[in-house]
């Protein structure tokens, strides 16, 4: 990620710390040949991605007494720039014997596509983790991400392949009591027959079935395809079921201790799927995910869902 500024050449390589009375410290342990191949089946998002997505937010609203929501929706474009993180990074273990990761960095840059209006910019890092055993955890991966508005996410998860395409379960916009994912709490926002200021003017492309289940786009996109294989990566910064995740919000975002917040970004759970698509002249990666990202204000928690399917491409274009 050119935020990172990580050259081809940036290797992690520390000294191996040895206890004071072992004597001289020990030589820097050298990096294994073909290193990358630590990577698995995180290797596959390598390169450079484009194409189109939709998104759906429920914001905080101020100075209209009675109305603390505002519904936006965005029919989108994305680019995403992934390169290869050379040589392992090594964890030092006090309970297990040190582990050496591997991952890449990225850079998600997202507009409106009606607009023209940039939405979302998001740095950071994909791990490949080995199996650990304390604690006791099998192969995982990790996305560590830092989003401007003020929140940093940490979601952890695991990855695997299979022969054929993706499903797509439904997901629903619908607010909720927090910490009462089953009390539903509708507004007419979600309507699209319903006229009202406190929802995106501007709806282009935008049909009440997407509404209704984002997920509706990711199927969409993929009418019509030969998927011969996915790679599928599920994360959630829940410390279940691995024990590892969190998000961070600046003071602005979740308020005072015992205060009420103004949007804190709770949770965040997500699947991406790497699709090998044969297209009768040969085979090619798109890379589709959704995400769901729990805001929580004025007593509710608000899903954000975003969705989007993107095609490797040979080199980056212009934003």
């Amino acid at each position: 990620m050119s935020g990172m500024q990580l050259g081809k050449d940036f290797v992690f390589n520390p000294e191996i710390q040895t206890p004071p009375d072992a004597g001289l410290k020990a030589a820097a342990a050298p990096v294994a040949e073909g290193a990358e191949s630590g990577l698995g089946l995180l290797g596959q998002l390598h390169g450079h991605w484009k194409g189109t997505g939709f998104n759906t937010i429920w914001r905080p609203f101020f100075g209209v007494p009675g109305q603390g929501h505002f519904l936006e929706l965005n029919r989108t474009t994305e680019t995403l720039t992934v390169e290869k993180i050379h040589g392992a990074i090594p964890n030092r273990g006090l309970l297990q014997k040190d582990i050496d990761m591997f991952g890449v960095h990225y850079l998600q840059k997202v507009k409106d596509a009606n607009t023209l209006e940039a939405l979302h910019f998001e740095p950071g890092i994909w791990l490949n983790i080995p199996e650990t055993s304390n604690p006791l955890e099998p192969p995982t991966v990790a996305r560590l991400a830092s989003i401007p508005h003020g929140t940093t996410v940490l979601a952890q998860g695991t990855a695997r392949h299979t022969p054929g395409g993706p499903t797509f379960d439904p997901v629903d916009i619908t607010p909720f009591l927090i910490g009462h994912p089953t009390e539903l709490r509708p507004f007419p926002e979600s309507n699209l027959a319903v006229t009202t200021k406190f929802r995106s003017p501007v709806l282009t492309g935008i049909t009440q079935s997407m509404v209704d289940n984002a997920n509706s786009v990711l199927a969409s996109d993929n009418a019509g395809k030969k998927i011969t294989g996915t790679s599928t990566f599920r994360i959630t910064s829940d410390p279940q079921p691995v024990a590892g995740g969190g998000t961070a919000n600046t003071a602005f975002l979740q308020g005072l201790p015992g205060g009420a917040p103004n949007a804190d970004a709770v949770k965040t759970s997500a699947i991406f799927w790497i699709n090998e698509v044969s297209d009768g002249t040969g085979t090619h990666l798109e890379l589709q995910y959704t995400q769901t990202v729990l805001l929580d204000f004025g007593g509710l928690s608000w899903p954000h869902v975003s969705v989007a399917t993107l095609r490797k491409v040979k080199s980056p274009t212009p934003d």
